[in-house]
């Protein structure tokens, strides 16, 4: 977390993940002169936090989810699948609803169910909340990344119908997220 973007104080784009496949074709490269309009909403939106002025974020995802989500009508090119995935960022607004229902950054703790619920009931429908866990013992843990599940025409789905994904996902490994323990508190930190 110490080396990421330091500009950004708004929830992000991660990626846009079909439920099946990773890697589907790798012959299938990264081309960003395809997405070129897209860019502008796609630094701002679907920021690489790690190295800012790189394509090398959107390039991996790319590669690992969207060769895959292309193998529907509606996300058949890249630039289907980087509009789509910033389409329905933007419709979910994320940062917007949270602040809305004052669940912002700050010193204070929320409990999971807070933040759940204020998802839940704004959409009606069941997130994925992912956490940081500093250490086994600690007596708080970190929010970390919100999933928001889609049915393949795009309408708001539980993430809970997803799967077991507490069983399948419960780590990535990558990030330090994993699924957020419901009885700790949650810290949502400021920026320093």
């Amino acid at each position: 977390m110490e080396h990421c973007h330091p500009n950004i104080s708004y929830w992000t784009l991660h990626g846009l993940w079909p439920d099946k496949g990773i890697d589907c074709n790798s012959s299938w490269h990264f081309n960003a002169s395809q997405i070129e309009d897209l860019l502008p909403d796609m630094e701002k939106s679907w920021p690489d936090l790690l190295h800012p002025t790189s394509t090398g974020f959107w390039k991996y995802e790319w590669h690992k989810h969207g060769t895959c989500a292309a193998r529907a009508a509606s996300l058949n090119s890249q630039h289907k699948y980087f509009s789509k995935a910033l389409e329905l960022y933007h419709k979910v607004d994320m940062d917007g609803i949270l602040r809305k229902f004052d669940i912002i950054p700050s010193e204070k703790y929320y409990t999971f169910s807070q933040i759940e619920g204020v998802i839940e009931n704004f959409y009606g429908v069941k997130p994925k909340i992912q956490c940081i866990h500093p250490s086994k013992n600690a007596d708080a843990q970190i929010l970390g990344q919100i999933e928001i599940c889609f049915n393949p025409d795009f309408t708001l789905l539980d993430c809970d119908k997803q799967g077991d994904w507490d069983k399948l996902m419960a780590v990535d490994k990558a990030s330090g997220f994993s699924v957020c323990d419901h009885d700790k508190p949650v810290y949502y930190p400021p920026l320093s």
